[in-house]
């Protein structure tokens, strides 16, 4: 492995990264939590299960919206849900390792890091001019602030490299 790969990196910066890292990590926990809940609505009524959660929220089932949220769940079925759930845990694993990577400063996650948040910004940006909000807003800054992280550390590992 080349010097400039393994060296440490200054206490400041590597902060931000093991910040970075943790984010991810916590993306990550979400997700699999969030397929775990689907997994757990496999061979479930779930039209049944939106009706009652209708219910005891006191909202009228042929309104429109409870409506939509009835239709919605009457049209998951177990492969649909086994496909989600798949999809997330596969998401999942690829935010873990990605904080690993961060984490035990590999250039590679570095790399990813940048990559897979820059492929996001154009959508947030486009989200955020359509429908301003602060949420929006605080979505797109730390994403930014993600990228701008791994950027200087790809950047200083390639000044540290010559």
């Amino acid at each position: 492995m080349p010097d400039y790969l393994s060296r440490r990196m200054p206490y400041p910066e590597q902060r931000a990264i093991r910040a970075v890292a943790y984010f991810e990590a916590f993306k990550g926990v979400l997700v699999i939590v969030a397929a775990s809940g689907l997994a757990a609505f496999i061979h479930r009524d779930l039209p049944g299960l939106a009706a009652t959660l209708i219910e005891h929220a006191h909202l009228n089932p042929a309104a429109h919206y409870p409506r939509i949220f009835i239709d919605a769940a009457s049209r998951l079925q177990d492969t649909r849900l086994l496909l989600l759930a798949f999809g997330a845990a596969a998401y999942s694993m690829i935010r873990m390792v990605e904080a690993y990577g961060l984490f035990r400063e590999r250039a590679w996650a570095e790399v990813f890091a940048a990559a897979s948040g820059a492929v996001y910004m154009p959508i947030e940006l486009y989200e955020w001019a359509a429908q301003p909000s602060w949420l929006r807003a605080g979505i797109f800054m730390v994403n930014a602030a993600v990228v701008g992280i791994m950027l200087m550390a790809i950047r200083r590992r390639q000044r540290a490299a010559v």
